[in-house]
């Protein structure tokens, strides 16, 4: 099977207006409201090759967006890598040294260890963990359905279910490789109160990711009672039909080797009728999924050992209201 890349339908967002912002900071920006309310942080770029992100912030600040209560901070994260964005060959800027949505584990950011990304990390952490509510916006290898990742908390998944989109949601513990932003103890912990939701809008460069994008987005400060209707409501899809779809992931497949091989015509959020099948070869090694009825969540086509190849999940009726 010939790997031929998606067509660039994206135009990255000029930024330069938006690198002074108003928090000492670059390319982070408050946004007041009118009356007391909660804080809610929205991120984008956290891979800079990742661009629906950028357009739904962009589009904000250039509406001159005001929450009607509490304080809406948007941040432009991995800003260096989004720089060297290239169309020829627009995988390379996902980072410069190394991947930001793995390094969000107070180890890492207390650590010795340097780079651009961990630089970055740490020069918005303060606002990370200032959040009441983290919306982070990401997009995908390859096309597929929108969905949310809830992580593991119980009020994780009911924030995803209160905005109703995307219809896929899904909840997991992250990868082997570091901890994302919506798995830094602030949101993870059971026994807090802050919560994040990563939001996959589509592949990385079509257009529809970057309308997926504005419409989590609208959807979270409509929820949080930050946007009024009239302004949120025609960039709005209709609901799901069906209602939304509740995953639990169960098994993450971390590549062994470089030459994980995924079997052809599987998507993400295909649900494979049979245990037992045959999803992908990591070396001579199989990959056959644990039961009947198991979800693969974003297969990637291309990864290195020790990086997150799927992950396989059930599907659970009415997940939020579940008491765990």
């Amino acid at each position: 099977m010939i790997d031929i890349p998606p067509p660039i339908e994206l135009t990255p967002p000029d930024l330069d207006e938006h690198r002074k912002g108003n928090m000492g900071v670059e390319y982070v920006t408050t946004l007041e409201g009118g009356a007391p309310g909660p804080h809610a942080v929205i991120t984008a770029l956290i891979h800079g090759n990742e661009l629906c992100g950028a357009v739904a912030l962009d589009f904000l600040l250039r509406a001159r967006f005001t929450p009607r209560r509490g304080r809406l901070t948007l941040v432009f994260a991995n800003v260096a890598a989004f720089r060297t964005f290239d169309p020829s060959n627009p995988s390379l800027s996902r980072f410069l040294d190394e991947d930001m949505n793995r390094v969000w584990s107070p180890e890492v950011l207390d650590g010795p260890r340097t780079s651009i990304e961990l630089a970055r990390a740490r020069e918005i952490r303060p606002v990370v963990e200032a959040a009441d509510f983290l919306l982070d916006l990401h997009s995908m290898q390859y096309p597929g359905e929108p969905l949310t990742l809830c992580g593991r908390t119980k009020r994780g998944r009911a924030l995803a279910r209160a905005l109703g989109f995307p219809g896929w949601v899904v909840s997991d513990g992250g990868h082997e490789g570091g901890r994302r932003l919506i798995d830094h103890p602030v949101f993870s912990s059971p026994s807090g109160a802050p919560t994040a939701l990563l939001v996959e809008c589509g592949q990385h460069w079509e257009a529809v990711a970057a309308l997926n994008a504005i419409e989590a987005v609208l959807r979270f400060l409509l929820h949080l009672g930050m946007a009024d209707e009239a302004f949120a409501t025609p960039h709005l899809g209709a609901p799901a039909r069906g209602g939304q779809r509740f995953v639990e992931v169960t098994h993450v497949v971390t590549a062994l080797t470089d030459h994980f091989v995924l079997e052809t015509d599987l998507d993400s959020m295909d649900v494979i009728g049979r245990a037992g099948t045959l999803i992908a070869r990591d070396g001579r090694h199989e990959i056959r999924t644990p039961y009947d009825g198991c979800v693969l969540v974003m297969p990637a086509r291309r990864v290195r050992r020790g990086q997150t190849a799927v992950r396989l999940g059930r599907l659970v009726p009415d997940a939020c209201r579940a008491d765990r």
